[in-house]
């Protein structure tokens, strides 16, 4: 019996890693780019660093919704691919309906998803045009910044809807169980983006100076770019899946029925920002540069890893589910869980020990370095709670539950990132080590409200109810 729970984990391990390798590959040189960004806007002035910091604010509300919409995407494909797949292998059952209603369904919710994207981006292009700078300047920007600011958010929220698009048709892929294709795009834009920033920021050969707005149309190409090459991709006979014409409300309904919790999570998140760097800068700068060194660090070793794990979860447990395998679904959550754990939780190990090292690479102001490495060990310790609430949801996600991360992400960072670092840190005096333990309790929490969801909650069930409801597979008699 235990041989045999060896070998099935195992056997989720190697398909987990199979499908997450890509992606974290495409992590890896999406981190680059921006990185490349800051270092690049960084030999112009420090008001372009800042400009470009100001405006990235608000360049992750696109970012948030294309995310909350790929959770749709990957949930609804991944179902309707693993119920494509059951009645593939099924002689007896009105094989050919089943899976054409299947397959129908994956490929109309695949276009639906970047439909509603488009519209969804339009807003951003008129609020870029029109009130970029002003939005920027409400921030407290002087006006350079908010000049330079405002160029820049202008340039990129034109192509807002393009974004979104490669954001949701990448998931809607990977749903499918292809990680590859993704990448091959995203790895190519990424590197014309890289390019791009260095010879229009910086002017390199006959290429004209253009600074900031430089750095904004690479970044502008590379969206397009992953758009138009993804949307190619699904419509080319190469890939699993394809478009069809959108006829069908209840899987928008459902859709929106997924993402909302999910772009609603990643809003809040964007707002518990504010406070908590509120929090920090009462401390003084160096604790809030501190703070944003140690969490970039962790960031760059351990964010590509958590986030492959997150889609393959979703992908291996939305298939299950389409084929009918509830149970095989709960033990691949588990087991992906336990790979995260195994894996990241040994990186955030050697960073607790190697703290000081690693933030001496960012560093050598003596203040700054000192809160820098407590970060880094902060984040180091937490590394096995975080992985393990990236995994779980991305589990819950592939069961078209949205709506339990939703609940411990907002409630931990406002309860505790923000609520108990003011009230141990500020009010009642404790410093910053009121903060290093909110950050901790934030993720503990997390963990513990997405593992009760998953051991406990009905998404298994509400996924086998929606595939219903929309025709991936015959009602339960």
């Amino acid at each position: 019996m235990a041989e045999s729970v060896r070998a099935r984990v195992l056997a989720v391990w190697r398909r987990v890693l199979s499908l997450s390798w890509p992606i974290m590959a495409e992590q890896t040189l999406r981190t680059l780019m921006r990185t490349t960004d800051i270092v690049v806007t960084g030999l112009f002035s420090p008001a372009a660093v800042a400009a470009i910091g100001l405006a990235d604010l608000f360049a992750r509300l696109p970012l948030r919704i294309g995310l909350g919409l790929g959770s749709g995407a990957i949930a609804l494909s991944s179902q309707d691919t693993g119920a494509s797949k059951t009645r593939r292998v099924s002689d007896d059952e009105g094989v050919g309906d089943a899976e054409s209603d299947a397959t129908a369904n994956r490929n109309e919710a695949i276009t639906q998803a970047i439909v509603i994207g488009i519209l969804a981006g339009v807003p951003f292009v008129l609020f870029g045009l029109f009130a970029g700078e002003a939005a920027i300047a409400a921030l407290g920007a002087p006006p350079d910044v908010a000049e330079m600011g405002g160029t820049y958010l202008a340039v990129i929220f034109v192509t807002a809807p393009a974004r979104h698009v490669a954001l949701i048709a990448a998931r809607s892929l990977q749903g499918t169980g292809d990680t590859r294709t993704p990448m091959y795009v995203n790895v190519v834009s990424n590197l014309f983006n890289i390019l791009g920033t260095v010879a229009l920021g910086l002017g390199v050969g006959p290429v004209p100076r253009l600074e900031i707005l430089g750095v904004g149309i690479a970044t502008a190409f590379g969206n397009l770019l992953t758009a138009v090459a993804l949307l190619a991709a699904i419509r080319g006979p190469w890939a699993a899946a394809s478009f069809a014409r959108p006829t069908d409300p209840t899987i928008a309904k459902q859709l929106l029925e997924v993402s909302a919790p999910r772009i609603a999570e990643g809003l809040a998140a964007t707002v518990a920002e504010f406070p908590f760097n509120a929090i920090l800068l009462a401390f003084g700068t160096e604790v809030n540069a501190a703070y944003q060194i140690g969490r970039r660090m962790h960031q760059q070793v351990t964010s590509p890893l958590s986030r492959g794990y997150h889609v393959a979860a979703s992908v291996i447990v939305g298939q299950s589910l389409g084929e009918g395998h509830p149970d095989r679904a709960r033990f691949e959550g588990w087991a992906s869980s336990a790979l995260g754990l195994v894996t990241v939780g040994t990186i955030g190990i050697l960073l607790f020990f190697g703290a000081e090292w690693f933030v001496r690479l960012f560093t050598d102001d003596p203040a700054t370095l000192e809160y820098a490495a407590d970060f880094a060990r902060v984040y180091g310790l937490v590394s096995p709670f975080l992985v393990l609430y990236v995994v779980l949801s991305g589990a819950l996600q592939g069961g078209s539950d949205t709506r339990t991360p939703f609940v411990a992400r907002t409630t931990g960072m406002f309860g505790f990132m923000v609520g108990f670092s003011w009230l141990f840190g500020v009010y009642l005096g404790f410093g910053v080590e009121g903060v290093y333990a909110g950050i901790f309790l934030y993720f503990v929490w997390a963990l513990l409200v997405v593992a009760a969801g998953f051991r406990w909650g009905g998404w298994a069930g509400k996924a086998a109810a929606m595939m219903e409801e929309r025709g991936s597979v015959e009602e339960a008699s």
